[in-house]
Order: structure tokens, then C-alpha cells, then sequence
């Protein structure tokens, strides 16, 4: 890094699922073997621990498929990207996300490029480009964008990459699952097209959703920390962790409110929402929320919003 005069960071949201792993390491290849930048380093960032990194179970396993072994990895904890931006070196694109978390806002300043497929929430003027459309997975915007730069740039394995998160965060592009759009469909059929070596879709989707989905033997804690989005603001920070279970099977976990109450504490979160999904044996998904928090005001502030919002209407009905 000292041999560099900048050091240009591709980083997905604080989750770090699929398909902030994949984008962040297809557009930092991208950009490295793009870019006529030769005092510049182009470096993927895993935004999470390395000791996190073997709660991606479906991470760990396409990577694993592909030949990348984790020690090629970089996470949050390996480079102190504050210094880095201190120095005056950094630049930082944002992949699947494109709003810092609060104790990151120091680093908004060194953000170049955003690539997101979320409804905007913030705007960013010029110099930054943003690239936020509504597709299905953030790796379709990356696809979009490597296929539209110098031909023989796309190899084998960032094709097999981008194909299987595609797939997994599109519900092997099935329309009665609501996620996918024609844009994604166009470019698995272009990964396709360019390597017809691809394994078949359902054969990727299937692998991938059982590791997904797999919590075979995690604590709670682990459990929470999987899928784990934080939000904030100058009153409260509450957890938003995606739990890969049915919400009556989550809720019957042995000393679950012990849990909840001693995870929220151990990070200063005021709260947490659940929000558990399952699915029926032709893949199609049901999804449940539930809200903890030791503050009866604030739960009754969290059911409120989550019960009004808009966009989207999250069409909740109560549990009994």
C-alpha cells in the first residue's frame, strides 16, 4: 500500500452477503485490469471480520467451488481504511449499499462510485457517479457494467460468480418470487451465452440455497450476526438481522429473550428486528418479522413504522 498514491476500495454493505462479496470482488477486478491508473491499487473489502467470514455459508461455498481460498480475501478488520483516508489515499466505491453506517461517516468524503440496486435514500452530487436501478441483485448492475467494457475482460471464474449470485438473489429468476427483473434474466443469458460451460441454473440455485440456509449447529448470537444490517440515528441504533428460519422455530430457541437481551447489549443496540424467512418445497418464501427491544417505547416506534411504511408497503398481518 505504501507504494501506491491511491488506494481505491470496493466495498458491500456491513451484511457482507452473496452478492455484496461477489460485486465487490467483480468490479475491483474489473477496475484493476481496466482503469490506466498504474500508482493505483485496487482492492476488494470484505465488510465484516474475518472471524465472520465462516457464517456466509453460501459465500464460503461458491468461493470455495470456484478455487478462491479465503486467505486471498480481504475483510474490515485487515486495513484501517480511516488512515488510509487521513492520508489523503483513499477512494472508496460502495457495491449493494450506498449509505455509510453512522460510524463510518467520516469516510462518505472519499466516495467515488455507487453502485446499488435499493431505492435511493440519499443523494450525491457530482463527482461521485451512482448507479442505483431497481433490479433483482446489486452483481446484475456489475454484469451490466463489465460487459460493457473491453471485450475478453470477463473470465471464467468472475462469469461463475456473478451467475450463481444472480441466481440466489433472484430465486433462480422464478417471477412469482418478486425479485427478479428482465434485466437480471438478460444477464444470466449473456453468462450463459459467453461460457455455455456454466453449471445448469437449477443445479447453482439449489447448491447455493442449502448453504444459505444451512444453520445447522449456530448459537443465536451466530445466528443474528449472519445476515446483520445496522441503522441509526440520534436517538437509537437497532439491529436488522435476517434470521434463515421460521419465525415459530426461531421463537421456540431455549433462553431466546436472554439472548436477544444480552446481544443488544454487548453492541449498544436498543433494539432488534427479526425478520425470518422460510420457504415451501418449490422455493417460493414467507417472511416474518418480530421486534425486541427492553424499551417499551421504542417497540411500539418500530411496530409503527414497520406497520406504515410505504415504500414499500410491507403488507403485515399480526401473528398470533
Amino acid at each position: 500500500i505504501q507504494q501506491h498514491q491511491e488506494i481505491h476500495v470496493v466495498m458491500g454493505n456491513e451484511a457482507c452477503d452473496l452478492d455484496s462479496t461477489v460485486s465487490a470482488l467483480a468490479l475491483a477486478y474489473f477496475l484493476a485490469q481496466t482503469t490506466p491508473a498504474p500508482k493505483a491499487a485496487f482492492l476488494p473489502v470484505l465488510n465484516i471480520p474475518r472471524a465472520d467470514f465462516a457464517l456466509r455459508t453460501e459465500t464460503a461455498f461458491l468461493l470455495r467451488e470456484r478455487g478462491i481460498p479465503a486467505a486471498s480475501l480481504l475483510f474490515r478488520d485487515e486495513i484501517d481504511l480511516g488512515r488510509l483516508h487521513r492520508a489523503g489515499l483513499l477512494s472508496l466505491t460502495l457495491v449493494d449499499h450506498h449509505v455509510l453506517p453512522g460510524a463510518d461517516a467520516a469516510l462518505e468524503e472519499a466516495v467515488v462510485e455507487v453502485l446499488d440496486h435499493r431505492p435511493l435514500e440519499r443523494a450525491r452530487g457530482p463527482p461521485c457517479r451512482v448507479t442505483v436501478e431497481p433490479v433483482g441483485s446489486c452483481a446484475t448492475l456489475v454484469t451490466e457494467r463489465i460487459l460493457q467494457g473491453p471485450p475478453g475482460v470477463l473470465d471464467r471464474t468472475t462469469a461463475a460468480l456473478l451467475h450463481g449470485t444472480i441466481l440466489l438473489d433472484c430465486i433462480n429468476l422464478k417471477p412469482a418470487a418478486g425479485k427478479v427483473t428482465p434485466r437480471d434474466v438478460a444477464c444470466v443469458s449473456l453468462l450463459e451465452e459467453r461460457f455455455p460451460e456454466l453449471p445448469a441454473r437449477d443445479a447453482v440455485f439449489g447448491a447455493l440455497h442449502a448453504a444459505k440456509f444451512d444453520v445447522t449447529g449456530l448459537t443465536t448470537e451466530q445466528m443474528l450476526r449472519k445476515d446483520l444490517k445496522v441503522l441509526s440515528n440520534d436517538e437509537a441504533v437497532v439491529a436488522i438481522s435476517g434470521v434463515f428460519e421460521d419465525l415459530e422455530t426461531f421463537l421456540l430457541r431455549p433462553g431466546l429473550l436472554q439472548d436477544l437481551e444480552a446481544f443488544c447489549q454487548a453492541r449498544g443496540y436498543a433494539g432488534l428486528v427479526a425478520m425470518t424467512v422460510s420457504f415451501n418445497e418449490r422455493h417460493e418464501p414467507t417472511r416474518k418479522l418480530a421486534v425486541y427491544s427492553p424499551q417499551e417505547p421504542l417497540r411500539g416506534t418500530l411496530c409503527r413504522a414497520l406497520e406504515e411504511a410505504t415504500a414499500p408497503s410491507l403488507l403485515l398481518r399480526p401473528l398470533p
